[in-house]
């Protein structure tokens, strides 16, 4: 039975668990296998500690923050997570993400409000109108509400979402280089710090299989990061970290905005230095999208 009051906290991540590691060394190199199991093998306290870090990440535990519009964008980013939600008969270059996460929730049983369940779209056309109704409506602080209390569900999402994603990422690799990008996920599942570092990137800036994620025919998800990383990293979670640092600056450096060279870029890298073991994690910085 859902629990409505599913609260994050820091947990004590000392568990090391080493199945996902077997399971991306069994995974095929053939498109179209999935991982088996669940995926990520994290203790209740270690997702716990991943949501928190999500959560800090995007919105700096800040309540309010679960519902907001960034300035350069055409969608409004909700949750944990600031999942998007194109409005009706918008698309964009973008994965949308929370359809996908009322999908989630309407299965394990949440009660979500009907405006939002019904919805074709986020009811707002535009930034401007979205701040009229945030500062005029309550259905918006409602769904604040609702996605503080629901921050539970938000984290176990993004896991589902992240081991799933990886079979994708592999079968999408080079085919000289899908036992790299194989042994590189394997060696970053070894500790609870690496599982979130996987998790909050295909959360951050997706798995980097899409076609329509690309500046100048250059992508910057995870597919993207592992294959910048040595071919045998000595240190996987730095490495990664390092690799990533170098593909979210080349997006900014090719995007046609000039936002995400000014703006976003430094929120980016500071998130990044986020990916640490726990205990060892710096304060988190709020990102964009």
């Amino acid at each position: 039975m859902f629990e409505k009051n599913v609260h994050i906290v820091i947990g004590r991540c000392a568990r090391l668990i080493p199945l996902l590691s077997m399971l991306l060394l069994a995974l095929p190199t053939q498109a179209g296998h999935a991982v088996e199991g669940d995926g990520l093998g994290l203790s209740p306290a270690e997702l716990a500690w991943v949501g928190d870090r999500i959560f800090q990440n995007e919105c700096a535990g800040r309540r309010e923050c679960l519902v907001h519009w960034n300035v350069g964008e055409d969608f409004p980013s909700l949750g944990i997570g600031h999942f998007i939600w194109y409005p009706e008969g918008v698309s964009g270059r973008f994965t949308e993400s929370f359809p996908a996460l009322l999908a989630f929730m309407r299965v394990q049983g949440a009660d979500i409000p009907d405006w939002v369940s019904e919805a074709k779209g986020a009811p707002w056309p535009d930034r401007n109108r979205f701040n009229q109704a945030a500062s005029q409506s309550d259905r918006v602080q409602a769904l604040r509400t609702f996605l503080y209390e629901t921050r539970g569900l938000q984290v176990r999402y993004i896991q589902q979402r992240a081991s799933a994603s990886l079979a994708k990422v592999v079968a999408a690799a080079p085919d000289e280089k899908k036992t790299l990008v194989r042994q590189k996920l394997s060696a970053l599942m070894q500790t609870p710090g690496g599982v979130y570092a996987v998790m909050d990137y295909v959360n951050f800036k997706g798995e980097g299989v899409s076609e329509t994620e690309r500046y100048q025919g250059l992508g910057w998800g995870l597919l993207q990061v592992l294959l910048a990383m040595p071919e045998q990293p000595a240190s996987p979670l730095v490495e990664f970290r390092d690799a990533a640092a170098t593909v979210l600056t080349r997006r900014a450096q090719n995007a046609a905005n000039s936002i995400e060279r000014e703006r976003w870029l430094p929120g980016w890298l500071k998130r990044l230095q986020t990916y640490n073991e726990p205990g060892h994690t710096k304060a988190a910085q709020k990102g964009s999208s």
